[in-house]
Protein backbone atom coordinates (compact mmCIF):
# COMPACT_ATOMS: atom_id res chain seq x y z
CA UNK A 1 0.00 0.00 0.00
CA UNK A 2 1.57 3.44 -0.84
CA UNK A 3 1.79 5.72 1.65
CA UNK A 4 -0.80 7.86 0.67
CA UNK A 5 -3.31 5.27 0.67
CA UNK A 6 -2.06 4.23 4.15
CA UNK A 7 -3.68 8.24 5.54
CA UNK A 8 -7.26 6.85 3.78
CA UNK A 9 -8.51 4.54 6.46
CA UNK A 10 -7.55 7.24 8.89
CA UNK A 11 -9.28 9.82 6.93
CA UNK A 12 -12.60 7.95 7.08
CA UNK A 13 -12.24 7.87 10.74
CA UNK A 14 -11.55 11.46 11.11
CA UNK A 15 -14.66 12.57 8.40
CA UNK A 16 -16.94 9.68 10.18
CA UNK A 17 -15.85 11.83 13.63
CA UNK A 18 -16.92 14.72 12.42
CA UNK A 19 -20.08 13.82 11.24
CA UNK A 20 -21.06 12.29 14.36
CA UNK A 21 -20.31 15.15 16.49
CA UNK A 22 -20.97 18.55 14.16
CA UNK A 23 -23.71 17.13 11.04
CA UNK A 24 -25.89 14.49 12.42
CA UNK A 25 -27.04 16.30 15.42
CA UNK A 26 -28.20 19.73 13.02
CA UNK A 27 -30.83 16.91 11.22
CA UNK A 28 -33.94 15.86 12.48
CA UNK A 29 -33.73 12.06 12.50
CA UNK A 30 -37.88 10.62 12.67
CA UNK A 31 -38.41 9.59 15.90
CA UNK A 32 -39.51 6.48 14.51
CA UNK A 33 -36.55 5.62 12.87
CA UNK A 34 -34.80 5.88 16.74
CA UNK A 35 -33.98 1.90 17.99
CA UNK A 36 -33.68 1.61 21.54
CA UNK A 37 -30.71 -0.71 21.26
CA UNK A 38 -28.49 2.44 19.88
CA UNK A 39 -29.40 4.41 23.23
CA UNK A 40 -29.88 3.99 27.30
CA UNK A 41 -33.13 5.74 27.54
CA UNK A 42 -35.41 6.17 24.20
CA UNK A 43 -37.50 8.51 26.18
CA UNK A 44 -34.98 11.14 26.05
CA UNK A 45 -35.49 11.14 22.17
CA UNK A 46 -39.09 10.57 21.85
CA UNK A 47 -40.85 13.44 24.20
CA UNK A 48 -40.66 15.82 26.59
CA UNK A 49 -39.95 14.87 30.34
CA UNK A 50 -39.05 18.23 31.58
CA UNK A 51 -41.21 20.76 32.37
CA UNK A 52 -39.44 23.09 29.89
CA UNK A 53 -39.88 20.64 27.34
CA UNK A 54 -43.69 19.65 28.46
CA UNK A 55 -44.68 23.34 28.50
CA UNK A 56 -43.38 23.87 24.64
CA UNK A 57 -45.30 20.33 23.43
CA UNK A 58 -48.08 21.62 25.11
CA UNK A 59 -48.25 25.03 23.61
CA UNK A 60 -47.66 23.37 20.39
CA UNK A 61 -50.42 21.80 20.46
CA UNK A 62 -53.09 23.43 17.52
CA UNK A 63 -55.52 25.58 18.88
CA UNK A 64 -58.89 23.55 16.69
CA UNK A 65 -61.56 24.50 19.20
CA UNK A 66 -63.59 22.77 16.24
CA UNK A 67 -62.45 19.44 16.15
CA UNK A 68 -60.64 18.71 20.22
CA UNK A 69 -58.04 16.14 19.84
CA UNK A 70 -58.98 13.02 22.36
CA UNK A 71 -56.31 12.59 25.15
CA UNK A 72 -54.53 9.77 27.17
CA UNK A 73 -53.14 10.99 30.36
CA UNK A 74 -51.27 9.59 32.88
CA UNK A 75 -53.69 9.21 35.62
CA UNK A 76 -51.50 8.62 38.31
CA UNK A 77 -52.07 7.17 41.20
CA UNK A 78 -53.24 8.48 45.32
CA UNK A 79 -49.53 9.23 46.19
CA UNK A 80 -50.88 12.52 44.08
CA UNK A 81 -52.72 13.30 46.92
CA UNK A 82 -50.26 11.83 49.58
CA UNK A 83 -49.77 15.14 52.33
CA UNK A 84 -46.74 16.87 51.19
CA UNK A 85 -44.97 16.96 54.85
CA UNK A 86 -45.30 13.11 54.79
CA UNK A 87 -41.67 11.79 54.36
CA UNK A 88 -40.64 10.95 50.58
CA UNK A 89 -39.30 8.16 48.93
CA UNK A 90 -38.33 7.48 45.12
CA UNK A 91 -41.77 7.09 44.87
CA UNK A 92 -43.13 9.58 46.22
CA UNK A 93 -40.37 11.85 44.33
CA UNK A 94 -41.91 10.73 41.59
CA UNK A 95 -45.51 10.20 41.44
CA UNK A 96 -45.76 12.00 44.77
CA UNK A 97 -47.45 15.93 45.34
CA UNK A 98 -44.44 17.10 44.68
CA UNK A 99 -43.27 15.05 41.24
CA UNK A 100 -42.94 15.24 37.70
CA UNK A 101 -46.26 14.39 37.10
CA UNK A 102 -47.86 16.15 39.61
CA UNK A 103 -46.44 19.37 37.93
CA UNK A 104 -47.20 18.39 34.61
CA UNK A 105 -50.82 17.68 35.54
CA UNK A 106 -50.89 21.58 37.03
CA UNK A 107 -49.77 22.96 33.43
CA UNK A 108 -51.90 20.15 31.56
CA UNK A 109 -55.35 20.63 32.49
CA UNK A 110 -54.89 25.14 32.38
CA UNK A 111 -53.62 24.79 28.66
CA UNK A 112 -56.75 22.18 27.63
CA UNK A 113 -58.99 25.06 29.27
CA UNK A 114 -57.43 27.93 27.47
CA UNK A 115 -56.62 26.07 24.56
CA UNK A 116 -60.05 24.89 23.20
CA UNK A 117 -62.59 26.24 25.60
CA UNK A 118 -64.66 22.73 26.38
CA UNK A 119 -68.11 22.85 26.51
CA UNK A 120 -67.83 19.96 28.65
CA UNK A 121 -65.44 16.97 29.83
CA UNK A 122 -65.99 13.20 28.71
CA UNK A 123 -63.65 11.13 31.12
CA UNK A 124 -62.65 7.47 30.71
CA UNK A 125 -60.99 5.96 33.55
CA UNK A 126 -59.09 2.34 34.24
CA UNK A 127 -61.20 2.45 37.64
CA UNK A 128 -64.64 1.76 35.71
CA UNK A 129 -65.32 -1.18 33.44
CA UNK A 130 -68.38 -2.86 32.56
CA UNK A 131 -69.07 -6.09 30.38
CA UNK A 132 -72.11 -5.75 27.11
CA UNK A 133 -72.58 -2.01 27.85
CA UNK A 134 -71.19 1.34 28.71
CA UNK A 135 -72.34 2.94 31.76
CA UNK A 136 -72.32 6.84 31.42
CA UNK A 137 -72.98 9.21 34.79
CA UNK A 138 -75.89 10.88 34.78
CA UNK A 139 -75.25 12.92 38.14
CA UNK A 140 -77.16 16.34 37.63
CA UNK A 141 -75.70 19.36 40.14
CA UNK A 142 -73.14 17.35 41.90
CA UNK A 143 -70.87 14.20 41.10
CA UNK A 144 -70.07 12.21 44.42
CA UNK A 145 -66.93 10.98 44.45
CA UNK A 146 -65.87 7.03 45.10
CA UNK A 147 -62.74 6.94 47.53
CA UNK A 148 -62.12 3.28 45.82
CA UNK A 149 -58.91 2.71 47.85
CA UNK A 150 -57.89 1.37 50.75
CA UNK A 151 -55.00 1.41 53.75
CA UNK A 152 -54.16 5.21 53.05
CA UNK A 153 -53.89 7.67 55.25
CA UNK A 154 -56.93 9.34 56.36
CA UNK A 155 -56.47 12.67 54.62
CA UNK A 156 -57.19 10.62 51.55
CA UNK A 157 -60.84 9.67 52.51
CA UNK A 158 -60.99 13.42 53.33
CA UNK A 159 -60.44 15.28 49.42
CA UNK A 160 -62.64 17.13 47.81
CA UNK A 161 -63.32 17.80 44.23
CA UNK A 162 -66.59 19.69 43.24
CA UNK A 163 -67.93 19.20 39.75
CA UNK A 164 -71.14 19.05 38.19
CA UNK A 165 -72.98 16.35 35.62
CA UNK A 166 -74.91 17.00 32.56
CA UNK A 167 -77.83 15.14 31.81
CA UNK A 168 -77.85 16.41 28.28
CA UNK A 169 -74.58 15.21 27.68
CA UNK A 170 -74.96 12.14 29.40
CA UNK A 171 -77.87 11.08 27.07
CA UNK A 172 -75.95 12.35 24.02
CA UNK A 173 -73.34 10.06 24.66
CA UNK A 174 -75.71 7.24 24.64
CA UNK A 175 -77.21 7.92 21.84
CA UNK A 176 -74.11 8.17 19.81
CA UNK A 177 -73.44 4.24 21.31
CA UNK A 178 -76.99 3.39 20.24
CA UNK A 179 -75.93 4.90 16.79
CA UNK A 180 -72.92 2.89 16.78
CA UNK A 181 -74.67 -0.22 17.77
CA UNK A 182 -73.58 -0.35 20.99
CA UNK A 183 -75.37 -0.59 24.21
CA UNK A 184 -75.33 1.91 26.55
CA UNK A 185 -77.74 3.41 29.42
CA UNK A 186 -77.28 6.27 32.03
CA UNK A 187 -76.49 5.44 35.87
CA UNK A 188 -77.72 8.12 38.39
CA UNK A 189 -76.42 8.58 41.79
CA UNK A 190 -78.70 6.02 42.96
CA UNK A 191 -76.84 3.49 41.11
CA UNK A 192 -74.02 1.81 42.85
CA UNK A 193 -70.75 1.57 40.51
CA UNK A 194 -68.35 -0.48 42.14
CA UNK A 195 -68.87 -3.88 40.84
CA UNK A 196 -66.19 -4.54 38.72
CA UNK A 197 -64.25 -6.81 40.71
CA UNK A 198 -63.20 -4.05 42.98
CA UNK A 199 -65.44 -4.39 45.94
CA UNK A 200 -66.15 -0.94 46.24
CA UNK A 201 -70.23 0.50 46.21
CA UNK A 202 -71.57 3.38 45.91
CA UNK A 203 -71.61 6.04 42.82
CA UNK A 204 -69.22 8.86 41.71
CA UNK A 205 -66.25 9.86 39.79
CA UNK A 206 -63.31 7.50 40.33
CA UNK A 207 -60.05 8.06 42.10
CA UNK A 208 -58.45 8.03 38.33
CA UNK A 209 -60.58 11.31 37.90
CA UNK A 210 -60.99 13.24 41.27
CA UNK A 211 -57.49 12.73 42.08
CA UNK A 212 -55.60 14.19 39.18
CA UNK A 213 -58.53 16.72 37.87
CA UNK A 214 -58.03 17.97 41.68
CA UNK A 215 -54.61 19.09 39.97
CA UNK A 216 -55.37 19.95 36.19
CA UNK A 217 -58.81 22.13 37.56
CA UNK A 218 -58.37 23.27 41.17
CA UNK A 219 -60.37 21.41 43.84
CA UNK A 220 -63.69 23.14 42.85
CA UNK A 221 -64.60 23.25 39.84
CA UNK A 222 -67.87 23.74 38.14
CA UNK A 223 -67.55 25.95 34.78
CA UNK A 224 -67.83 22.63 32.49
CA UNK A 225 -69.22 19.37 33.54
CA UNK A 226 -67.71 16.47 33.67
CA UNK A 227 -69.68 12.73 32.55
CA UNK A 228 -68.07 9.63 33.19
CA UNK A 229 -67.83 6.54 30.76
CA UNK A 230 -67.21 3.70 31.82
CA UNK A 231 -64.57 1.33 29.37
CA UNK A 232 -65.09 -2.71 28.11
CA UNK A 233 -64.10 -4.77 30.74
CA UNK A 234 -63.26 -7.67 27.94
CA UNK A 235 -59.80 -5.83 27.73
CA UNK A 236 -59.77 -6.17 24.40
CA UNK A 237 -58.04 -3.63 22.45
CA UNK A 238 -60.10 -3.11 19.61
CA UNK A 239 -63.48 -3.07 21.46
CA UNK A 240 -61.95 -0.35 23.24
CA UNK A 241 -60.68 1.19 20.66
CA UNK A 242 -64.32 1.03 19.27
CA UNK A 243 -65.77 2.54 22.61
CA UNK A 244 -63.62 5.44 21.33
CA UNK A 245 -64.49 5.96 17.93
CA UNK A 246 -68.55 5.75 18.62
CA UNK A 247 -68.22 9.00 20.96
CA UNK A 248 -65.44 10.72 18.46
CA UNK A 249 -68.52 13.19 17.41
CA UNK A 250 -68.33 15.23 20.67
CA UNK A 251 -64.76 16.57 19.69
CA UNK A 252 -66.43 18.40 16.93
CA UNK A 253 -69.35 19.19 18.95
CA UNK A 254 -67.13 21.04 21.63
CA UNK A 255 -66.20 18.98 24.05
CA UNK A 256 -62.85 17.39 25.46
CA UNK A 257 -62.41 13.54 25.46
CA UNK A 258 -59.91 12.29 28.05
CA UNK A 259 -59.02 8.67 28.39
CA UNK A 260 -56.64 8.07 32.07
CA UNK A 261 -54.96 5.29 32.81
CA UNK A 262 -50.94 4.07 32.92
CA UNK A 263 -48.28 2.35 30.98
CA UNK A 264 -46.69 0.49 34.16
CA UNK A 265 -49.52 -0.62 36.73
CA UNK A 266 -48.02 -3.63 38.58
CA UNK A 267 -49.00 -3.38 42.07
CA UNK A 268 -46.68 -6.36 43.34
CA UNK A 269 -43.80 -4.94 42.41
CA UNK A 270 -43.88 -0.99 43.65
CA UNK A 271 -40.30 -0.55 42.03
CA UNK A 272 -42.07 -0.18 38.97
CA UNK A 273 -43.14 3.23 39.74
CA UNK A 274 -39.68 4.28 39.83
CA UNK A 275 -37.62 5.12 36.90
CA UNK A 276 -33.72 3.37 36.62
CA UNK A 277 -31.42 2.28 34.03
CA UNK A 278 -31.42 -1.11 35.40
CA UNK A 279 -35.44 -1.12 35.45
CA UNK A 280 -37.23 -4.39 34.00
CA UNK A 281 -39.51 -2.51 31.94
CA UNK A 282 -37.33 -0.29 30.42
CA UNK A 283 -37.50 -2.00 26.82
CA UNK A 284 -41.69 -1.92 27.26
CA UNK A 285 -41.60 1.48 28.20
CA UNK A 286 -39.76 2.65 25.27
CA UNK A 287 -41.94 0.00 23.06
CA UNK A 288 -45.00 2.35 23.88
CA UNK A 289 -42.94 5.28 23.30
CA UNK A 290 -42.33 4.00 19.78
CA UNK A 291 -45.73 2.44 18.90
CA UNK A 292 -47.14 6.23 19.91
CA UNK A 293 -44.89 7.71 17.62
CA UNK A 294 -45.56 6.18 14.28
CA UNK A 295 -46.91 8.71 11.71
CA UNK A 296 -49.08 6.72 9.38
CA UNK A 297 -52.35 6.44 11.42
CA UNK A 298 -53.10 2.65 10.00
CA UNK A 299 -49.44 1.77 11.13
CA UNK A 300 -49.54 3.34 14.37
CA UNK A 301 -53.41 1.54 15.12
CA UNK A 302 -51.43 -1.90 14.34
CA UNK A 303 -48.53 -0.87 16.59
CA UNK A 304 -50.36 0.28 19.63
CA UNK A 305 -52.55 -3.24 19.53
CA UNK A 306 -49.49 -5.24 18.71
CA UNK A 307 -48.17 -3.75 22.04
CA UNK A 308 -50.12 -6.65 24.03
CA UNK A 309 -47.67 -8.88 22.24
CA UNK A 310 -44.32 -7.60 23.55
CA UNK A 311 -42.50 -9.44 26.04
CA UNK A 312 -42.17 -7.33 28.60
CA UNK A 313 -46.28 -6.47 27.99
CA UNK A 314 -47.83 -8.59 31.18
CA UNK A 315 -44.75 -7.88 33.38
CA UNK A 316 -45.83 -4.11 33.48
CA UNK A 317 -49.68 -4.87 33.06
CA UNK A 318 -51.12 -8.39 34.69
CA UNK A 319 -54.21 -6.70 34.36
CA UNK A 320 -54.94 -5.20 31.11
CA UNK A 321 -57.06 -2.37 32.87
CA UNK A 322 -55.00 0.20 32.88
CA UNK A 323 -53.44 -0.36 29.75
CA UNK A 324 -56.45 -0.10 27.58
CA UNK A 325 -57.87 3.24 28.17
CA UNK A 326 -54.91 4.24 25.59
CA UNK A 327 -57.03 2.54 22.95
CA UNK A 328 -60.20 4.48 24.07
CA UNK A 329 -58.20 7.59 23.40
CA UNK A 330 -56.74 6.75 19.96
CA UNK A 331 -59.93 5.39 19.20
CA UNK A 332 -61.55 8.56 19.98
CA UNK A 333 -58.53 10.08 18.23
CA UNK A 334 -57.32 11.88 14.54
CA UNK A 335 -55.11 10.98 12.14
CA UNK A 336 -52.08 12.29 13.78
CA UNK A 337 -50.60 12.25 17.28
CA UNK A 338 -48.24 14.34 19.96
CA UNK A 339 -46.21 13.06 22.79
CA UNK A 340 -47.36 16.05 25.35
CA UNK A 341 -44.55 14.04 27.90
CA UNK A 342 -42.32 11.02 27.96
CA UNK A 343 -43.06 10.54 31.64
CA UNK A 344 -41.91 7.30 32.98
CA UNK A 345 -44.46 4.79 33.00
CA UNK A 346 -47.20 7.78 32.55
CA UNK A 347 -46.63 8.91 29.45
CA UNK A 348 -49.63 11.51 28.22
CA UNK A 349 -50.93 11.37 24.24
CA UNK A 350 -52.85 13.58 22.18
CA UNK A 351 -54.83 11.98 19.30
CA UNK A 352 -55.01 15.20 16.60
Amino acid sequence: MSQRNQWLPHLAVLLGSIAIWFIIPLLKVPNTLVHPRNMSNVSEYLGPKTRDQWQEALEALPATPEKIPAFFFGHGSPMLAFPEDLKTDKRLDAMGPKGNLAAFLSDFGPALLKKYKPKGIVVFSAHWETEGERLVTDYGDENPLLMDYFGFQKELYQLKFKSRGDTTLSHRIVDLYTEAGLQARTSPKSETRGMDGRGFRGPGLDHGVFVPFRIMFGHEFLDIPIVQVSIDGSMSPERNWEIGSAVAKLREEGYLILSGGLMIHNLQDFGGFVESITSPYNAWNDAVLLAASVPEPEARKQALIALTKHPGFRAAHPREDHFVPLYVAAGAGGGSVSILSALWGAPTFAFL
